[in-house]
């Protein structure tokens, strides 16, 4: 996984007031959980937006006043207007215990079934996944090249060490569909047919 750094100042007061204010100063409330006790801590608005709002899920080094934790976005809450970063729960992070998370689908390669004229259907754009820390990886990559009219890749097909996908093993990820111009049969390989 992607790593970020996130410095904030804790906060001595909680509450829709505290938070009001921290909100008008440009700062957004958060709290770290998971190990212990709850850590109630302020960071600056444009640094957690660089996070939040990216295609990659980061694990996250808070420095909270020399307390120096890793944590991932557990839960997040937008203003339904604005789009602004209200609240962020962060989860810490111990190397020992599994954690669940949703990766990013990224798909790579030139499928002959597109070429041939169908149509690419990809159904998941990120995937739930649960494993050690130290096993995730930035993103779920498939190759989409041998992909031809009428097939798909589905969550079974995938497997990535250390990590256990948690979609249904059925599902299908992305998929080659026929479309209106394709050409039936185009897309295979002239070896093939001798």
């Amino acid at each position: 996984m992607k790593t970020a750094q996130l410095s904030g100042s804790l906060r001595a007061n909680v509450g829709k007031k505290d938070a009001k204010a921290l909100r008008n100063e440009g700062l957004v409330p958060c709290v770290l959980y998971g190990q212990g006790e709850q850590t109630h801590f302020a960071v600056k608005q444009v640094a957690i937006e660089k996070i939040v709002f990216s295609p990659d899920v980061f694990q996250v080094e808070l420095d909270l006043e020399g307390k120096k934790a890793k944590a991932i976005i557990r839960e997040l809450q937008q203003h339904p207007t604005k789009d602004t970063v209200q609240h962020v729960d962060f989860l810490e992070l111990n190397d020992k215990k599994e954690v669940r998370v949703k990766l990013p689908v990224r798909l790579s390669g030139s499928s002959r079934g597109v070429m041939a004229g169908g149509k690419l259907m990809q159904v998941f754009r990120q995937m739930r996944c649960q494993g050690l820390p130290s096993a995730l990886p930035d993103e779920i990559s498939i190759d989409i090249s041998p992909l031809r009219i009428g097939q798909s890749v589905r969550v079974s097909n995938i497997s990535i060490p250390g990590v256990k996908i948690l979609d249904p093993a059925n599902a299908v990820v992305v998929s080659v569909k026929m479309a209106r111009g394709a050409v039936k049969g185009s897309d295979t390989d002239p070896q093939e047919e001798a």
